[in-house]
C-alpha cells in the first residue's frame, strides 16, 4: 500500500497540469464521448450496470480507501445525491482494486452513503475511463483515482475531472455547476 501511495502522490504532482481539470469547461469533444457500459458488484452484493441508469444523469466518482482526496469528497457526493436525486440524478462510487469488506467499512459505512458503492476489483472499468494521453507512466486505473464524471441521460460524458491537487474542488462546485447547466 505504501508503494501505491508514493506512486499516487508522484502522479498527483504531475496531474495538476492536465487538460481535463475541474477548472476547465468541458470541450465539445468530451460531449460526444459515449460512456461504455459496465457491470460491477456493489458492496451489498448486487450487480449494477451503467445501463440500469439509462435516461438519468449519473455522477461517477472513482476512488480507493487510501486516497485522502476521495475520502474528502465522499460527504459532498452524499449531499449531491440527496439534493439532486429527485431531479433524475444518480451517484455512484467505483472503488478500485479493494475488497468488499474494506470498502464497506471505510467508505460505505464510514460516510453513511445512501447510493451504491461499486467494486472494480481489477481496475478495468476505471482504466476504461482514462484519457489516452494522460500520464502514461501510471497504470490506467490509477490515473482515474479521485476523478468525477457526469454522464447525461443519453450516455454521453458531459464532465470529467481528474485530480488537480493545486486546485482541488473539495465541494465539487464545478461538477455541480455543469450539472445545473444541463438540468
Amino acid at each position: 500500500m505504501k508503494n501505491n501511495i508514493a506512486k499516487f502522490i508522484i502522479g498527483l504532482s504531475l496531474m495538476s497540469s492536465i487538460a481535463w481539470s475541474q477548472s476547465a469547461e468541458p470541450s465539445k469533444e468530451s460531449q460526444t464521448i459515449k460512456a461504455k457500459n459496465f457491470s460491477l458488484k456493489s458492496t451489498e452484493g448486487k450487480t449494477v450496470s451503467l445501463n440500469d441508469y439509462k435516461g438519468k444523469f449519473v455522477i461517477i466518482h472513482i476512488a480507493t480507501t487510501w486516497c485522502p482526496y476521495c475520502n474528502a469528497e465522499a460527504p459532498y457526493l452524499e449531499e449531491i445525491y440527496k439534493e439532486y436525486h429527485d431531479k433524475n440524478v444518480e451517484v455512484l462510487i467505483i472503488d478500485v482494486k479493494e475488497s468488499k469488506e474494506l470498502v464497506k467499512e471505510r467508505v460505505k459505512n464510514r460516510f453513511n452513503l445512501s447510493f451504491p458503492v461499486l467494486l472494480d476489483t481489477e481496475g478495468i472499468v476505471a482504466a476504461g475511463f482514462a484519457p489516452n494521453d494522460v500520464l502514461p507512466e501510471l497504470a490506467r486505473d490509477e490515473i482515474m483515482l479521485a476523478s468525477n464524471l457526469l454522464i447525461d441521460p443519453d450516455g454521453k460524458i458531459q464532465f470529467m475531472s481528474l485530480l488537480d491537487t493545486r486546485n482541488f474542488d473539495l465541494k465539487l462546485i464545478h461538477l455541480k455547476k455543469r450539472l445545473n447547466e444541463l438540468l
